[in-house]
């Protein structure tokens, strides 16, 4: 029974990808599903992704190991959307770009989209990898395959429905996805975990009192999830790409802000469903199984396998995000860059997009796939790009959105400081979790922003203009696509 709801689960979602493939008729519709969402697709989506595995099966492990301070990590995750949605996403919405890069080159001129693209497209492919290796697991206990087989039958079906409609397929089998886990987390598995566990009454009677401490996960900890994953939503790729799909200002901003608010009550709801697994089950040896375990232990068959159809949503969410995210980066911010080509606005032209995106999104899949096949250490990877990420780009994105006297050299010098400071500092102290080398990165690549574009000769008036009328509230975004190109004087 169990396999069967997973079944039907994953063949429903291949069939939205074939139901949105008609949709996704210009590069608009298929990169930002042409920037028309309403606040619930938009709530739904940005919920879906950032609730990923990291936030379920996650979650619910720290949740076991450490108590209800397990619950800082998603806590952050929704921090960063929150901080995202409510200061950010508005301004960046009305950019009418489709990656971070853009951003950039439309902020400070032709220049920076290369070094900027290349940093952004490892942390989002780690992202796609770790997400296909957390799903590949949960198949390989599900059906009883080797590894290699289950991340090819799960990420086979990501890719499916990927290149088949965009991000109007992502979206919509992300709404599914978050209605699923929804249930299962919410209506099914907190309620029942907790029942089988006593209740509060029962936590409280069988766990130490440290389970009950905000800070027994440790406050150092908390901090590292805190610069890591906050920063690596506000200025994340996948999460850029979420905010462009919104129809409007007001849906980016308070939409988001929902999905922010759901992402508090997911951090709670796996700290409790986890204290609940160590009161059942208190000799679990590796955390990543907890969440597995305390379905087959709690849940009857058909309800077990719908909340597990839960935990795959929410880790193929993230992966299908990060997937379009990559192909995007990759074709928009580097490849494109390097032939110097830029998008018409013929429809024939536009359909030339649409099937080019699609190759590259088939293209990274695979190589999605492979990765995750080979890869062992996926924690690490995932650490050196998110702290490549944040001590590479924070500054120049931030900087370029609250400082006019940034500059373009200034941007590409800080993005190279804080990256070879991260890295650098990581080789140095041989440890890849600390978070010394993410505040070395930092403040080498803040100090290196300032400095060289107080040196160097301003932002040119007409770039700084076109700059501020396309982010100022003032001014109505334009319906028609104005893609970022590497032609000097277009923007």
């Amino acid at each position: 029974m169990d396999l069967l709801v997973i079944a039907i689960y994953m063949c429903a979602m291949i069939g939205i990808g074939w139901y949105s493939k008609r949709r996704a008729q210009t590069e608009s519709d298929f990169l930002v599903a042409g920037r028309r969402l309403g606040p619930m697709l938009y709530a739904g989506t940005m919920a879906a992704l950032v609730m990923g595995g990291g936030a379920t099966v996650g979650g619910v492990g720290l949740g076991y190991q450490f108590g209800i301070s397990g619950m800082w990590l998603v806590f952050n995750m929704a921090f960063g959307v929150l901080l995202i949605s409510v200061v950010f996403a508005a301004r960046i919405n009305r950019l009418r770009v489709y990656t971070v890069s853009q951003m950039l080159e439309l902020r400070y001129g032709p220049g920076s989209s290369v070094i900027s693209g290349i940093v952004m497209f490892s942390y989002t492919l780690m992202i796609s990898v770790t997400s296909t290796i957390a799903y590949g697991s949960i198949f390989a206990v599900l059906f009883d395959f080797g590894k290699v087989p289950a991340i090819l039958l799960g990420g086979g079906v990501v890719v499916c429905y990927s290149v088949l409609g965009g991000m109007w397929s992502i979206t919509l089998t992300d709404f599914v996805q978050f209605l699923i886990k929804t249930v299962g987390m919410f209506a099914i598995l907190l309620p029942l975990a907790l029942m089988r566990a006593g209740g509060f009454e029962g936590l409280h009677a069988n766990l130490p009192q440290t389970a009950f401490s905000l800070t027994h996960i440790g406050v150092g900890t908390i901090f590292t999830y805190f610069f890591l994953y906050v920063f690596t939503m506000v200025i994340g790729q996948d999460l850029w790409q979420r905010v462009f799909t919104a129809r409007s200002d007001r849906v980016a901003k308070w939409a988001g802000t929902v999905a922010a608010g759901y992402g508090f009550c997911y951090a709670l709801a796996g700290a409790l469903i986890g204290m609940s697994a160590k009161v059942l089950l208190p000799e679990i040896a590796d955390r990543d199984d907890v969440y597995t375990e305390v379905v087959r232990h709690v849940l009857p068959a058909g309800l077990a396998g719908l909340v597990v159809a839960g935990a795959l949503a929410a880790i193929m969410s993230t992966s299908s995000g990060a997937l379009i995210a990559t192909a995007t980066v990759a074709k928009e911010d580097i490849i494109n860059v390097l032939r110097k080509h830029h998008v018409g606005a013929s429809a024939d032209q536009q359909h030339d997009e649409v099937r080019n995106t699609r190759w590259y999104i088939l293209g990274f899949g695979m190589l999605m796939i492979a990765i995750a096949c080979a890869l062992k250490d996926v924690v690490a990877g995932l650490t050196i790009a998110s702290a490549i990420l944040v001590g590479g780009l924070l500054v120049p994105i931030l900087g370029g959105m609250f400082w006019q006297r940034g500059t373009s050299r200034g941007a590409l010098a800080s993005i190279f400081v804080g990256t070879v400071l991260t890295l650098g500092s990581m080789t140095v102290m041989g440890d890849i979790y600390a978070n010394t080398p993410i505040f070395a990165g930092l403040t080498g690549s803040l100090i290196t922003f300032v400095v060289v574009s107080l040196l160097d000769t301003p932002t040119p008036a007409a770039v700084l203009r076109e700059w501020n009328r396309r982010s100022s509230p003032s001014q109505a975004p334009e319906k028609a696509e104005i893609p970022v190109t590497t032609q000097e004087g277009s923007f």
